[in-house]
């Protein structure tokens, strides 16, 4: 009895592998890397560079890559600036740099060290004195972007930026899919088995109130963020940011550049009132627009919001 117990649970582990790489394999059929790879100290980066002017670098938030920038934002500001747009290391088509990544393995990378390999694939492509656009969790990795280069940085815009501790936790998945146990059992099954229908309401829901652009499901790849390797990236990343932005915080007071801040009103992902309200305050000069009605993706709801921010920004640092 004993003996076809575990002959069948290691039957349905298989199945489980097995339909979870072939959803893989159709995922990334479906969704072919759209830029360049860059191999920093063994760990390639994906990004995508176009436009001409300034250097404008885009950082995705979680569960995100850069499709999510290519979708719009890209094309209204290839004009006007040389913008890269990158994969945040376990997102999109980039790595996890030695040491991370695993099955069993939930070490997760720091928004600092994340930010030194997008800053250091970025050279290899001819960086000079960027702006740094973050959403998001990305938000996180533009700050500490520049908290590590001060002085080669010309600015910030910050969209629905996580930038500052939260009371209580994440919720039971993030937990589960962050740990050892959950990200080697229960992630494998999301991949394999999670409903067409369940991936289009998280979309749909990240993006409460406002609706989902037509043709953005289609051309942002969902699935790509259902690998077993990305869903623990993801996870674990974000399950550990707490801490960081809880050192990060300290350190605000100390940016001596040009910031600018979009916060929808209506974000319920990444409030408002404890994220960008605080960062206002604690980075020197920094501009906080309230963008009422709006949710958590303030680049979809307002892309032209973005764009003036963003030629704020360079007007401020003496790029235009």
């Amino acid at each position: 009895m004993i003996l076809s117990l575990l002959l069948l649970a290691v039957l349905l582990v298989l199945l489980v592998q097995w339909r979870a790489g072939v959803r893989e394999a159709e995922a990334e059929a479906a969704y072919p890397p759209s830029g360049q790879f860059v191999d920093v100290d063994g760990t390639r980066i994906h990004l995508k560079v176009e436009g001409t002017g300034p250097d404008l670098v885009l950082i995705h938030g979680a569960s995100g890559s850069l499709r999510d920038f290519t979708f719009d934002l890209m094309d209204r500001l290839k004009g006007r600036y040389r913008i890269i747009a990158v994969d945040r290391p376990g997102l999109g088509r980039s790595e996890r740099p030695k040491g991370y990544g695993g099955a069993w393995n939930n070490a997760a990378e720091p928004p600092a060290l994340q930010a030194r390999l997008l800053e250091a694939a970025a050279r290899e492509v001819g960086l000079t004195n960027p702006i740094i656009l973050g959403h998001s969790y990305g938000g996180a990795v533009a700050l500490a972007w520049a908290l590590e280069h001060p002085d080669e940085t010309a600015g910030l815009v910050l969209l629905a930026a996580a930038s500052n501790p939260w009371p209580g936790s994440l919720g039971l998945l993030y937990n589960v899919n962050a740990s050892r146990p959950g990200g080697a059992l229960v992630v494998p099954m999301i991949t394999a088995f999670s409903p067409r229908s369940a991936i289009e309401q998280t979309v749909r829901s990240i993006f409460v109130p406002q609706d989902v652009p037509d043709g953005y499901i289609a051309h942002f790849g969902p699935e790509l963020t259902l690998r077993r390797t990305t869903m623990r990236a993801n996870a674990q990343q974000v399950n550990s940011l707490r801490p960081y932005v809880v050192e990060m915080k300290e350190r605000y007071p100390g940016l001596n550049l040009p910031v600018e801040i979009l916060h929808g009103t209506e974000d319920t992902i990444v409030p408002l009132a404890i994220h960008s309200e605080p960062l206002s305050r604690q980075i020197p000069g920094a501009v906080l627009t309230r963008m009422e009605g709006i949710g958590h993706t303030p680049h979809h709801a307002d892309p032209q919001a973005v764009v003036h921010a963003i030629d704020r920004v360079a007007a401020r640092a003496g790029l235009r």
